[in-house]
C-alpha cells in the first residue's frame, strides 16, 4: 500500500511507545519513525526492544529503547529521563503496554487482578502524569494516545480486570482532555477490535476455530491489519488532528455495534468446557 502521509509529517516529534518491542506497539513505533519522528520504546524485556530499535535504525529512523516497569512510578520516571537525555524532550506518548488473560471472575486472585489493573491503568496514569507535569512546567503542548478496547464501554465476560482498567483509561482520557486542554495538551484513545498478534492471540485466541468465530462477529468479515491501526495513530499524533481531543475511536470493523462484549460468546457455551479451556491456556504459557 502506498504511503498516505508526507514523509516528514512527524518531524520534530519525539514519541514514546510503551510496550513498543512487539506486536502492535512495534508496528506503531516503526511507522512513526518512518515518518520522521524520534521514537523511544519501553518494556520489561530487553531483547525485543533492542531488535525493534535496530530494525528502525537500519531503515534510517531515529530510535532508542529503555527497559521499564510501568507499574512502578520510579521506573517510569527513570525511563522518561533516559529517553529525553538521548532524543530530547518528549512531545507525544502512546500508552500501549497492557496485560490480559481469560479467567472466570469468581476465581481471580488479588495478585492476578492487581497485575492487570496495575499494568494497564496505573501504568498509563504514571506515564501520562509524568508527561503532563513536564509539558505544563515547560509550557509546551503534547499529545497522549492510549490503546484501550471496545469492551471498555460494553464490558465483557471473563476479562474483568482488563475491562475495568481500560474503562479507567477511557475516563482518564476524557477527564484530562477537559482539564489539560488549556495547556495545549490533547488526549485521545483508540479501541481496536481483533488485530492478530502473536502475544495476544496466544493468550486470548488459542485455536483456529475460535479465531474463525471471532472473524464472523465482525461485519466487515475480516480482522484488522497493522497498517490500518498505524494510519489512525499517525493521524491522531500529528497536526492533522489538532482540534480532536477527548475522543475514543473504535477501530473494529463494526464488531462492537453488531456483537457487544468481545468474549461474551463464551457465556453461551458449556461452562465446564470453557473453564477447562482456560486451564489449558494457562498451562500452555
Amino acid at each position: 500500500m502506498a504511503e498516505l502521509f508526507h514523509s516528514d509529517i512527524l518531524q520534530d516529534h519525539h514519541i514514546v511507545v510503551t510496550g513498543g518491542g512487539t506486536g502492535l506497539g512495534k508496528a506503531m513505533a516503526e511507522r512513526l519513525a518512518s515518518l520522521g519522528a524520534k521514537v523511544t520504546i519501553g518494556g520489561r524485556r530487553e531483547e525485543p526492544l533492542q531488535e525493534t530499535v535496530e530494525g528502525i535504525r537500519s531503515e534510517g529512523g531515529v530510535a532508542g529503547w529503555e527497559t521499564m516497569n510501568v507499574r512502578e512510578p520510579d521506573s517510569v520516571a527513570a525511563f522518561f529521563e533516559a529517553a529525553e537525555e538521548r532524543n530530547g524532550p518528549v512531545t507525544g506518548l502512546i500508552n500501549n503496554a497492557a496485560a490480559n488473560f481469560l479467567a472466570p471472575s469468581h476465581t481471580l486472585s488479588p495478585g492476578g487482578f492487581d497485575a492487570i489493573v496495575k499494568t494497564n491503568l496505573y501504568g498509563s496514569f504514571y506515564c501520562t502524569q509524568w508527561c503532563g507535569q513536564h509539558w505544563i512546567g515547560r509550557e509546551t503542548p503534547g499529545v497522549v494516545l492510549s490503546i484501550v478496547t471496545t469492551y471498555a464501554d460494553t464490558g465483557s465476560a471473563f476479562v474483568l480486570p482488563s475491562a475495568v482498567s481500560k474503562a479507567g483509561i477511557v475516563a482518564m482520557t476524557k477527564s484530562l482532555a477537559a482539564e489539560w486542554g488549556t495547556y495545549g495538551i490533547r488526549l485521545n484513545a483508540i479501541a481496536p477490535g481483533p488485530f492478530p498478534t502473536k502475544g495476544a492471540w496466544e493468550r486470548l485466541v488459542p485455536d483456529p476455530q475460535m479465531a474463525e468465530h471471532m472473524k464472523k462477529r465482525v461485519p466487515l468479515g475480516r480482522f484488522g491489519e497493522p497498517e490500518e491501526l498505524t494510519n489512525l495513530v499517525v493521524f491522531l499524533m500529528s497536526g492533522l488532528a489538532s482540534y480532536l481531543s477527548g475522543e475514543v475511536i473504535a477501530l473494529d470493523g463494526g464488531e462492537v455495534l453488531a456483537s457487544g462484549g468481545q468474549f461474551n460468546d463464551f457465556i453461551k457455551q458449556d461452562r465446564e468446557g470453557v473453564l477447562a479451556l482456560f486451564e489449558m491456556m494457562r498451562g500452555a504459557k
